[in-house]
């Protein structure tokens, strides 16, 4: 169900029972959990380059764990809640960096805005490293973003 309604979160449920060859209600009570567990989330993911938007760009971090051995997750709330462009904030590892932030910017120096005060505001806690830079502009956009294939994996890796 959670791949159907990944490549249309819109098909009614009856439209979806079809498809899962379920009863209606059965489908209607399962999104309901689906939802209440937080396991799917509805938004719609647009052409970002058709809107006018022209750079993702993947941003990498090394926080100061001698000095900060805790972030401050209030504080990174609030600095993503100021920062719509900002759509993936975490923690991890690889590459030599513990953070990412993935953003989406309509011009270079709105990203160029971004990048200074993400270092500004986080100058003491960790060192912002580098930013992967893509153009939505470009021919070498392979596969736009987007989650349906994505869904198929999701079905396929059920099946299997």
């Amino acid at each position: 169900m959670i791949s159907e309604l990944v490549k249309n979160s819109r098909r009614s449920d009856r439209d979806l029972a079809k498809t899962l060859d379920v009863s209606q209600p059965t489908v209607s009570r399962a999104r309901v959990r689906l939802e209440k567990q937080g396991l799917i989330d509805y938004t719609a993911v647009p052409n970002l380059a058709k809107l006018g938007f022209e750079i993702i760009a993947v941003t990498f971090a090394q926080r100061s764990f001698e000095k900060y051995p805790e972030i401050n997750l209030r504080k990174a709330q609030d600095f993503a809640k100021r920062h719509p462009s900002l759509i993936f904030g975490a923690g991890g590892s690889g590459l030599g960096y513990d953070r990412i932030a993935i953003s989406i910017h309509r011009t270079y120096s709105g990203y160029s805005k971004f990048l200074q005060e993400l270092r500004s505001e986080w100058a003491e806690t960790m060192d912002i490293k580098e930013s992967f830079i893509v153009s939505l502009k470009s021919k070498d956009v392979i596969q736009p973003l987007s989650l349906k294939h994505f869904a198929a994996h999701l079905k396929n890796e059920k099946e299997s």
